[in-house]
């Protein structure tokens, strides 16, 4: 078997040019396993009839394969099949959550996103029109200034639509671990769920405790984050500003690799008394301290730096800080 294959791996999943995405796969899997990823799609008896192996090794090997989050299923009818992981998101995600990982593999894991993930976010920002993950408010930021808020911007309802909730460990912080913040907040919805579930990389949670679990995800700091459409059947995740995939170049490059909700924080003056409170607790530096008119210090929202997530809401003394609505329905894609 040529040792490029890991190469060829790399470049499906849209990384070519990585020195080390391939040596991740080849940590996890040996020759024979990436000709079988390979040749994905298909249930085991395609597979075999393409790679002429015997069908009960390929099912073993699809099997193992996906229980190290290598590969996803497939369903026609009854027939369950397999495909590869379709790019960096899927593979970074699945294989950091397999139960057996080694803790090489996961450091390699930060290897990469210190490394080379940065160029890549790069032209990621460039050139995709409208990033993945969007940021939701926190729900009472916005209820407080009385706005309209849609069912893919409210968790809670998010999470009492939901047919099925599990929760995983935050893929980020389990190989960063730069900071202390909680691990097991990051909330799967309906099939994404599922599979967690049926992967046994994550555990199926009530809407109560998943509503617990975003409460402390709130008092600890961090920002929700889901998909960017206005139908959210897939994850919430609970980002911290040191670990994340994308928060980082965020906050020190302005990369758009999340959108902001569509509020703004909005400080009332009147209230507010200059505590900083909002300025350390915000991720992004949109809270900075000046002067009004007469001299006296005031707390100011830096709009352009703002994403609307309402962190800074929560542990206002005052209750001086709202969201306001600033964009339009439309800006949440379809």
């Amino acid at each position: 078997m040529s040792e490029n294959i890991y190469e060829k791996m790399t470049e499906k999943i849209g990384l070519g040019g990585s020195k080390i995405i391939p040596e991740l796969f080849r940590m996890v899997v040996d020759p024979k396993e990436a000709e079988l990823l390979m040749a994905m799609p298909g249930t085991p008896a395609q597979l075999a009839e393409k790679l002429g192996r015997p069908v009960d090794e390929l099912d073993r090997m699809c099997r193992l394969l996906y229980h190290k989050g290598l590969v996803f299923k497939s369903f026609k009818g009854e027939t369950v099949g397999y495909r590869m992981g379709r790019d960096l998101i899927q593979f970074h995600d699945a294989t950091i959550l397999w139960p057996e990982a080694p803790q090489e593999f996961l450091d390699l894991w930060q290897k990469f996103m210190e490394e080379e993930w940065p160029a890549f976010a790069r032209m990621a920002d460039e050139f995709l029109p409208k990033p993945f993950a969007r940021v939701v408010p926190v729900e009472q930021a916005a209820k407080a200034g009385d706005q309209k808020i849609l069912d893919s911007e409210s968790v809670k309802k998010i999470i009492d639509n939901a047919e099925v909730i599990a929760v995983t460990k935050c893929t980020c912080r389990v190989i960063a671990h730069k900071c202390d913040k909680p691990v097991e907040v990051c909330l799967q919805v309906n099939n994404a769920a599922r599979y967690a579930i049926d992967r046994e990389s994550g555990r199926e949670v009530s809407k109560k405790e998943a509503l617990e679990i975003i409460r402390k995800a709130e008092e600890a700091g961090l920002v929700h984050i889901t998909t960017n459409t206005s139908h959210v059947d897939h994850f919430i995740c609970n980002c911290c500003s040191c670990c994340c995939q994308t928060l980082p170049l965020v906050i020190s490059e302005g990369l758009k690799l999340n959108d902001p909700s569509r509020f703004e924080a909005r400080i009332d003056q009147t209230t507010c008394t200059a505590c900083g409170t909002c300025m350390e607790r915000c991720f992004f530096g949109a809270i900075s301290e000046t002067e009004n008119s007469d001299g006296e210090t005031i707390m100011k929202v830096i709009t352009d730096k703002c994403l609307g997530c309402g962190l800074c809401h929560v542990t206002c003394p005052e209750e001086a800080i709202t969201l306001v609505e600033v964009r339009p329905v439309d800006f949440i894609p379809a």
